[in-house]
C-alpha cells in the first residue's frame, strides 16, 4: 500500500447485523499496512495491528499475538507515515479531535490517521468477549463488554477519524484502540487522559474497501444502525 492510503475489509454495518463468521487472513491484512484496528471471527475481541504484527485484545485485560492465519471479519489499516508529529497534552478523549483539527483543519470529509506514543494517566477501554450465537449483533455485545480503566500505563494508541458521511461504512469520528508497550492490556479506548504524549498524525484522501463474498454477507438485509454504532463504539 502507498502512504497513508487506507484500506478496509468489510463494513461495520456487517458487524452490527453480527455477520463475522469469516475473513481475511491475518498475513494479508499484514500486507495492507503498518496500524490497524478491527475485530476476529466471531467478534472475539478487539484488533490491533502494530509495525509487522497483530494483537488481539481479548475479554479480561488478556492480549495474544495473532497467528498468520487467523481471521479478519473486519478490518482498517493504513501504510502509516505520519505528516506532523508533536507533543500534546489530552486533558480528555475530546482533545484527540482538538490536535487534528489543528493539524488539518479542512479535513471535515477526509479521513484522519494518527499514533499516539508515551505514559497515560488514564485510559478507560473495552473489549467484547465475542458472539454467544451465530449472527449475534455487535450491538448485543456491548451490553457485555469487559470495561477496566488503566493509570500510568505506557502504550501505543492507534486511531482513525473518519467523516461522518461514512458511518455504517466505517465509524464516523474517533475510532482508537490501545496497546501497552509490556503488551499485556489493550482495548478500544473510551476515555484518556496524558500530560505529555508524542501524537503523529496524516491524512488520507484514499480508500479501498473491499466487501466479502460470503453467503452471509450477500444475503444479509444490511441497515445503517447509528444509534447503535454511537452506543457499542463509546
Amino acid at each position: 500500500m502507498e502512504e497513508n492510503h487506507i484500506y478496509q475489509y468489510s463494513l461495520i454495518n456487517a458487524l452490527m447485523s453480527g455477520i463475522s463468521e469469516t475473513g481475511i487472513p491475518v498475513s494479508k491484512f499484514l500486507q495492507k499496512g503498518n496500524q490497524g484496528l478491527g475485530t476476529f471471527v466471531r467478534m472475539d475481541g478487539e484488533l490491533l495491528s502494530l509495525d509487522g504484527k497483530v494483537y488481539q485484545l481479548q475479554s479480561e485485560g488478556r492480549v495474544r499475538e495473532a497467528s498468520p492465519s487467523d481471521q479478519i471479519p473486519f478490518g482498517v489499516t493504513t501504510n502509516f507515515v505520519p505528516q506532523v508529529t508533536k507533543t500534546v497534552r489530552l486533558e480528555s478523549k475530546d482533545a484527540i479531535d482538538r490536535e487534528l483539527q489543528t493539524f488539518n483543519g479542512h479535513s471535515k470529509n477526509l479521513f484522519l490517521s494518527y499514533r499516539i506514543v508515551g505514559r497515560f494517566k488514564r485510559i478507560k477501554a473495552r473489549t467484547v468477549k465475542g458472539q454467544e450465537y451465530k449472527g449475534q449483533p455487535l450491538s448485543e455485545l456491548g451490553d457485555k463488554q469487559f470495561i477496566a480503566t488503566y493509570e500510568d500505563v505506557d502504550a501505543t494508541i492507534v486511531g482513525f477519524r473518519s467523516p461522518k458521511s461514512w458511518q455504517g461504512f466505517a465509524v464516523a469520528g474517533e475510532h482508537l484502540h490501545f496497546i501497552s508497550d509490556d503488551r499485556k492490556a489493550g482495548g478500544h479506548v473510551l476515555e484518556v487522559e496524558a500530560e505529555s504524549v508524542e501524537m503523529g498524525m496524516a491524512t488520507a484522501a484514499n480508500i479501498h474497501v473491499e466487501l466479502p463474498t460470503s453467503d452471509d454477507f450477500n444475503e444479509a438485509d444490511l441497515v445503517m444502525d447509528d444509534d447503535g454504532i454511537k452506543k457499542v463504539e463509546g
